[in-house]
């Protein structure tokens, strides 16, 4: 398995890993239908990977540059309620930081004044946009600041227009940008006009409006939104934006799930390291609260390995002797509720985050909302029973 593959599904989890760089900790989880008792389990490090040996054979996962585990801090724990089924260890690491682990790909911290840039289709990766040079890149202000104007002006609102860019403007809203269209847009986009939000809403204040909706022509991928008629609103979980280097082609599309779930993991960091916020409320563009996010850890390192992919599989004369190790990968480790839930203890919770404005809002089209919260709930089906939630919420984790 590697790091882009999810885990299946369908069977049970044989081993969970979670390491803490900060805290230079580590969690090991094993499945007792991988090992009955501690002492059935051996852990050992290498150049930046593990090994783990069970009465089902060895596993080996590679770990990120500079991780290594400390030789004989491997000792179990107590596993609590979940000590019929699992086996749970902790571990020490030694963590060296390597130069460019924290860079990141994300369109917000790649955009460049005065640089060439092409925009695509994540979908099927259609160039839409050519040859994009940008005189300034600017960013937006943060979230509902237009929300929060009457609190603090005491005549009216002096930004009730919309901030839009001029031309060869660039503007980075939190999930998504602002560019002006220009004549090849015509080829590659359509527009078509859409009710947003419901006509017989019990809320007299949220009326349905009609919004003209940016698609790809070629696979009729939705975009963002037309809000005026010279600029577009492109969304970063629809788009990919690459610098124009000579001839290159773009790599082909990432699996969808994947693109959406890194996509939206570096934007949730970089806005929790710019505000200093750990609580996100993801909302569809007509203001509606869609998922609750509580990111707790940030410096996290995972792996889950099905316990049909521990041993019995890479004997000498199989094929999957060459198969990849699993490996461990970066990523933020969340609470989360769906706001749709009936039960009384997630209502409690959504009713508290809207009572007390609890949650930097994130909006995304309803489609994407949808899209990460089946992430979400992918991650969480693959953790160990012991894992899977905290309180009130779900946990679940998203790669970086």
């Amino acid at each position: 398995m590697s790091d882009l593959e999810m885990p299946a599904k369908t069977h049970g989890v044989g081993v969970f890993l979670e390491l803490r760089k900060r805290l230079q900790t580590g969690l090991l989880i094993v499945g007792k239908d991988v090992a009955k008792n501690p002492a059935d389990v051996a852990v050992t490090g290498g150049d930046s990977s593990l090994h783990i040996r069970t009465p089902r054979g060895e596993l080996s996962l590679t770990l990120p540059t500079g991780v290594t585990l400390e030789q004989g801090s491997c000792i179990p724990t107590p596993a609590g309620e979940a000590s019929g089924e699992e086996l749970h260890f902790r571990l020490r690491i030694s963590v060296t930081r390597s130069p460019d682990e924290e860079a990141s790909d994300s369109v917000m911290e790649t955009l460049r004044a005065k640089e060439t840039y092409c925009f695509y289709c994540q979908g099927c990766m259609t160039r839409l946009l050519e040859d994009r040079v940008f005189k300034r890149v600017l960013p937006l202000p943060n979230g509902n600041w237009n929300a929060i104007v009457d609190d603090w002006c005491c005549h009216p609102d002096p930004f009730a227009g919309k901030l839009l860019p001029r031309a060869e403007d660039c503007l980075l809203g939190d999930t998504f940008l602002l560019l002006n269209r220009d004549g090849s847009c015509e080829q590659t986009l359509t527009d078509e006009v859409s009710p947003v939000g419901s006509e017989d809403s019990q809320d007299s204040k949220k009326t349905c409006r009609r919004v003209a909706l940016v698609s790809c022509k070629s696979c009729s991928s939705v975009l963002g939104e037309a809000v005026a008629p010279e600029t577009l609103k492109l969304y970063i979980t629809q788009v990919v934006v690459e610098p124009a280097v000579g001839d290159r082609e773009p790599e082909a599309s990432l699996n969808r799930s994947l693109y959406v779930e890194r996509t939206l993991a570096a934007r949730l960091l970089g806005l929790s390291s710019s505000m200093s916020t750990f609580h996100f409320s993801v909302q569809t563009p007509d203001g509606k609260a869609f998922l609750l996010l509580w990111l707790l850890n940030s410096d996290s390192i995972t792996a889950t390995v099905p316990e049909t992919r521990v041993g019995g599989e890479r004997s000498i004369s199989s094929p999957a002797l060459h198969t990849p190790s699993p490996r461990a990968a970066r990523a933020l480790k969340l609470l989360y509720t769906n706001c749709s839930h009936t039960g009384a203890e997630q209502k409690d919770i959504v009713t508290s985050w809207e009572v007390n404005a609890i949650g930097h809002p994130v909006v995304l089209p309803l489609t994407v909302c949808e899209e990460l919260l089946q992430v979400m709930d992918d991650s969480n089906s693959t953790l160990p029973a012991s894992m899977r939630c905290m309180r009130s919420y779900e946990v679940g984790y998203l790669r970086l």
